[in-house]
């Protein structure tokens, strides 16, 4: 059976603005003609430190003040979970998904994002990251969180995705409770590895295990559409 096949779209160093616009422009494009293709997976590192609320919450307005104090942006965007920090040194990975062409539930569709993750990390070097149960998402090493995710689904398209720590600066995530998680840490490839991990260097391994994980080949495409 021929594999679906999914648009990559790399968009390298970008404001998390960008990203979100693009996301919204593939949203519209598989709600127009819903069933006819797999969708997009948009990848990029965010330019500079914004922080984001999910639908949950998890910031009050004067902690938003307070970060954007900070030099931060701050936004409360539509995916599921709470606070989190995206910057520099993160890979952040939205599939815009038609789930259907795809085979997969919305269950489905987080277990096999947080699947490439680990698959990641096992090719980078590290075999102890794991998933945890439920209602734990993203993928740990011990109590250390390495990878976010926190997805939104609509009518079977999916947005949002993970944020895996390459070489994050991990002192952003000091000012707030990551994801609402009290008594946990954060991690990142660097930090584990002891060595610099940049994005660019992780990329090629995550699409080898994205197209694994999904099953779908991944059709690169030159500029945003």
């Amino acid at each position: 059976m021929r594999q679906p096949a999914v648009r990559l779209l790399w968009l390298s160093q970008v404001p998390y603005a960008e990203l979100l616009a693009l996301q919204e422009r593939w949203l519209r494009r598989l709600q127009a003609e819903p069933g006819t293709e797999a969708g997009a997976l948009l990848l990029c590192e965010p330019a500079g430190p914004v922080y984001t609320a999910g639908l949950r919450g998890g910031l009050t307005s004067e902690e938003a003040t307070r970060l954007r104090a900070l030099g931060a942006d701050v936004r409360a965007i539509g995916r599921g979970g709470l606070a989190t920090f995206h910057g520099p040194g993160q890979l952040l990975c939205h599939p815009v998904l038609d789930l259907r062409p795809l085979g997969l539930r919305l269950r489905a569709h987080v277990a096999a994002l947080e699947a490439c993750a680990v698959r990641l990390c096992e090719l980078q070097g590290l075999p102890g990251a794991r998933a945890r149960p439920p209602p734990y998402t993203g993928v740990w090493l011990g109590e250390r969180k390495i990878c976010a995710i926190g997805v939104r689904c609509g009518r079977h398209i999916t947005s949002h995705g993970l944020a895996l720590n390459c070489s994050t600066d991990l002192t952003w995530f000091e000012h707030i409770v990551p994801c609402g998680l009290v008594g946990t840490g954060v991690t990142s490839l660097s930090k584990e590895l002891q060595r610099h991990v940049t994005v660019d260097e992780v990329i090629p391994r995550f699409l080898e295990a994205f197209k694994e994980t999904y099953n779908c080949t991944l059709i690169s495409e030159d500029s945003p559409s």
